[in-house]
């Protein structure tokens, strides 16, 4: 794996873009050196947890376990929908808004713990954590930990650019978006069960795609925005 050095430079040129969860605050006074600015309590924000009533179903049919931010939140019950009319599958989510990727790996350990795992988890997480961008490669390995070998991951990457902030501020968060994306493009190399939903890559593909896809830089639209993104995610799940 490349050490924090290594990636910093690499990021530097790295051309795609990377998306987000918007229950980011990002202050324009900053003092992390990230340039992105702080992550702002997350913890009282919106969530979507699924009961026991809907994991057992899960569980019983090996369908998929899923763990996001704020664009989860918004986008779930459609990408719900989208995949069980697709493919058959039942998923059940545990997204909460603004929250970063380590919180959402301990609720995968958790769920691990209490209730077991089906084959395939997706993890829609990573935008939260443009503030500090050298944590996600680590939380990324306990996932790949806590699931082992024989399960798939699907990650889906992460593009940032706020468009409320300061110029300055959205070129750091497409930086930090791009850092972050190289962390998981490195432990995808290491990890032949984990499957990348190349969501930076398809906004960058056309120019307008940012907008049109993004309503401020961060979230979908609806439904144009949220429908490219789950589809992408179906379409993987459906790739194997």
């Amino acid at each position: 794996m490349s050490t924090g050095k290594t990636t910093r430079r690499r990021l530097l040129t790295a051309g795609a873009v990377a998306v987000g969860s918007t229950l980011l605050t990002a202050p324009e006074a900053y003092a992390d050196g990230y340039g992105s600015g702080a992550l702002g309590p997350w913890e009282n924000s919106s969530k979507a947890i699924s009961t026991l009533t809907q994991i057992r179903p899960v569980l019983d049919t090996d369908g998929l376990f899923m763990f996001g931010d704020s664009i989860s939140v918004q986008d779930g019950y459609s990408l719900a929908q989208r995949l069980h009319s697709r493919t058959g599958d039942v998923i059940a989510v545990h997204n909460w808004s603004g929250r970063p990727t380590a919180p959402a790996v301990d609720a995968l350990a958790q769920w691990a713990q209490t209730y077991g795992l089906p084959g395939r988890v997706l993890m829609a997480t990573g935008s939260n954590d443009i503030f500090t961008p050298p944590v996600f490669a680590a939380q990324v390995e306990r996932v790949l930990d806590i699931v082992g070998p024989t399960r798939k991951v699907y990650w889906v990457n992460v593009q940032v650019a706020r468009t409320g902030q300061t110029a300055a501020v959205q070129l750091a968060d497409q930086r930090n978006s791009a850092w972050i994306n190289l962390q998981l493009a490195d432990a995808q190399r290491a990890h032949p069960n984990l499957r990348i939903v190349r969501w930076a890559e398809f906004l960058a593909a056309k120019p307008t795609r940012l907008t049109a896809y993004l309503r401020d830089g961060v979230h979908t639209t609806e439904p144009l925005g949220q429908d490219a993104r789950n589809e992408l995610i179906v379409q993987a799940i459906e790739a194997g």
